[in-house]
């Protein structure tokens, strides 16, 4: 029973907590771009999913450029998620992406996963990647998901994009692994021109990336 409390416990303030951006910032240790979404508030964004997905149009530091990729650390509903797995994954993303472009880093508050789309869209980027923290269950409070999307733009369906879930060390995909699986969908995204239910994951099966490497 105490430990059934625990976990329900963590799980509430994971959905609760706020996303920590000094935390953030340094660990990231490069420049970013915070971003609110429509939704005011915790309790507005737990209540209005829809406001989660849409830019504060009020507000928008946006510099539109030419860019291979964005990513976006988004808190989604575990602000815990992020600050403990994000900062790494985009280190393994940008090292292995060295010869893309990318757009800086945006972290969005109170934002759901198709806030990637306007902000891809705004930024001129060609893909982008949303590292969101997933809904806490009693098992575990700080699972991170990627979700990318090719051509990104408002009204973009879900199934229009890959999702690689349960980012979390230990007990899940470390950083390091859901990095590599994250860039062989991008590379197969740019080389096909889309994302979603079209593109299957084979990265574990060797097949070559974008630059002729085999994965896995």
């Amino acid at each position: 029973m105490l430990a059934f409390q625990l976990a329900h416990a963590r799980a509430r303030d994971a959905v609760h907590a706020p996303l920590d951006l000094d935390l953030i910032r340094v660990a990231l240790d490069g420049p970013s771009i915070v971003v609110d979404s429509a939704a005011s508030d915790r309790a507005t964004y737990l209540q209005n999913p829809d406001l989660g997905r849409r830019l504060d149009a009020s507000a928008s530091p946006l510099t539109p450029g030419d860019y291979d990729l964005a990513i976006v650390l988004a808190d989604g509903l575990s602000a815990t998620a992020v600050h403990a797995h994000g900062p790494a994954l985009v280190a393994a993303l940008v090292a292995r992406l060295s010869d893309w472009s990318l757009a800086p880093i945006v972290i969005a508050r109170q934002a759901r996963v198709a806030i990637g789309d306007p902000i891809g869209e705004a930024q001129g980027a060609r893909a982008v990647v949303v590292l969101i923290g997933e809904r806490p269950g009693l098992s575990a409070a700080d699972s991170l998901g990627a979700y990318l999307t090719f051509d990104p733009r408002p009204g973009r369906r879900d199934s229009e994009r890959n999702c690689v879930s349960n980012i979390r060390a230990p007990g899940g995909l470390a950083p390091d692994q859901a990095a590599d699986k994250i860039v062989w969908l991008l590379r197969e995204a740019k080389r096909l021109g889309f994302s979603g239910v079209d593109l299957k994951d084979r990265s574990g099966d060797g097949i070559p990336d974008g630059r002729g490497e085999r994965l896995g």
